[in-house]
């Protein structure tokens, strides 16, 4: 997740006795991932705009592919977002039904922390870590 697009939220104070994934939990989670979808919207919004103002056509060749390459990493910037955007949808429907917290892999609690972190992790930090170390033997 692009670290200066979000503002950090306040962290989550748990209240004694409070139990894991609360109402208010899952409240203080949506609201995060809701912003964090509003300002990606917004910028690749801006960004819309901003190729549109700036498609000029340039005489020399150098200046012409210089454009052409920045346009190129800002759209691929803008599908890491909708994509980003697409698996916020995801973790927000987990939140309606009551899945949201919880390992995909294992089934335990992912933790608060890690949440507050990366609001979208589907594994607790054992299975990520275990995933992680699949790939790097996978891509030897």
């Amino acid at each position: 997740m692009p670290q200066e697009l979000r503002k950090p939220a306040t962290p989550y104070k748990l209240k004694k006795g409070e139990s894991y994934m609360s109402s208010r939990q899952l409240m203080h989670f949506r609201n995060i991932l809701e912003g964090i979808k509003i300002e990606l919207g917004q910028d690749i919004d801006r960004t819309v705009h901003t190729m549109q103002d700036e498609a000029t056509i340039f005489a020399d060749p150098n200046d012409r592919a210089s454009q052409e390459s920045d346009m190129a990493l800002e759209l691929r910037n803008r599908d890491r977002e909708r994509k980003l955007i697409k698996k916020i949808d995801e973790t927000i429907a987990k939140i309606d039904t009551g899945d949201y917290g919880y390992c995909d892999s294992c089934g335990i609690e992912i933790g608060l922390k890690r949440l507050e972190a990366r609001p979208t992790a589907t594994l607790c930090i054992d299975c990520k870590t275990l995933d992680e170390i699949r790939e790097k033997q996978v891509a030897k």
